[in-house]
């Protein structure tokens, strides 16, 4: 593509470009509220949280499953953990739902179910980081700060073509972000709270990581990225190293009378705090087997493989063979741990219980197979 002639970066009338394009095409999202009514910080933190790592498609029947559930932060803080971890099944990163249910308990015991209006306040909540916190200053009460998320930054890095690669060159796309928001804190509340989430549906809709819409884009005429014709090459990623693969075993244990056995997850092993399908640890040597809280040597007497599953996690992929072992006292494992109980292994009563995908593909083979 030639090259085209690009402004100089002028924040105001990009600023102006944004808002203008967002009041006639902004999307309908459930968190978002429309003209002058008053903004729910609730609302905002909890669609926060849940868009960290995950797309608005996915996000969006979970919202309104938490918010109808729990409308206000103390009805969330006094919800039982099993509940809330079963209700986020599904959506992945389960950190996050932990730290969902701590901070909740947080602003609903400590700060009488009100949540900071300050930066600083709002950085002392557990799971809330800078962008979470800049996030519910700017849309939640219209003041200003600079929000950043992975939109802001595809953006920034186009509009100035910055040529630093990640991960070292993401500290300079942060540093240029800051004059997207130039000159904000003279704007009425509703246009504070209105920009960055303009800037992210167009970053959702336009200046998307693959094939971008950059005829359509209402700041076009700024971007050094588009002028060179190279805008899909922004942000700029140093190549990937390679991901490891972890390997381990995983057992469906029944009676079979359309019982077995599931254990819930230690707090500090992935998924922890989920109920899973027992499991080995997941280890990087292939074929190398250790103790988890069954004793192995009891159940393995007559194991039958009937496959493999395989997940990817954010830094490496899995791949588990699925063991179904025959025990027709699934009772007298109870003995072994607290932490272990007997379900029914109907599919509906597996998904009521809250099965994280990678348990549910295990769940699907050992139905097929037995």
């Amino acid at each position: 593509m030639p090259k085209s002639h690009v402004l100089r970066f002028n924040p105001s009338k990009f600023q102006e470009n944004i808002l203008g394009w967002y009041h006639q095409n902004q999307r309908a999202l459930p968190w978002r509220v429309v003209g002058r009514d008053k903004t729910d910080p609730y609302k905002v933190w909890m669609s926060e949280i849940m868009l960290q790592q995950t797309t608005v498609p996915a996000v969006i029947p979970y919202f309104l499953k938490f918010t109808e559930q729990w409308p206000t932060v103390v009805d969330l803080a006094d919800a039982d953990d099993a509940e809330v971890m079963a209700a986020w099944a599904g959506l992945g990163y389960y950190a996050r739902a932990r730290n969902l249910l701590k901070c909740a308990r947080v602003v609903a015991r400590e700060l009488n179910g009100k949540f900071p209006k300050d930066l600083d306040g709002l950085l002392e909540l557990p799971g809330v980081g800078p962008y979470t916190a800049a996030a519910i200053m700017a849309i939640a009460y219209g003041q200003p700060a600079t929000v950043v998320d992975g939109n802001i930054e595809r953006i920034t890095s186009r509009i100035f073509a910055i040529e630093d690669a990640y991960p070292e060159g993401k500290k300079i796309v942060h540093q240029n972000a800051h004059r997207l928001f130039e000159k904000i804190e003279v704007w009425e509340q509703q246009d504070i709270k209105a920009y960055p989430q303009a800037l992210m549906d167009i970053g959702a809709g336009i200046c998307t990581p693959k094939n971008p819409s950059c005829g359509l884009c209402p700041v076009q005429r700024f971007c050094k990225a588009f002028a060179e014709g190279q805008a899909e090459a922004y942000p700029v990623k140093a190549a990937k190293k390679a991901v490891p693969i972890r390997h381990g075993d995983v057992y469906w244990i029944t009676d079979g009378k359309g019982n077995i056995i599931v254990e819930k997850r230690p707090d500090n092993r992935m998924l922890g705090g989920m109920v899973g399908l027992p499991t080995s640890d997941w280890d990087i040597n292939k074929g190398k087997r250790s103790e988890n809280s069954l004793n192995l040597q009891e159940i393995l007497q007559s194991p039958l493989k009937i496959g493999k599953i395989y997940h990817v996690f954010t830094h490496f992929r899995l791949e588990l063979a699925v063991w179904v072992v025959a025990m027709p006292d699934l009772k007298k494992l109870l003995k072994y741990s607290p932490d272990l109980m007997i379900v029914n292994t109907h599919m509906v009563e597996l998904n009521k219980i809250g099965l994280p995908t990678l348990f549910l593909k295990a769940a699907r083979l050992a139905h097929k197979n037995v």
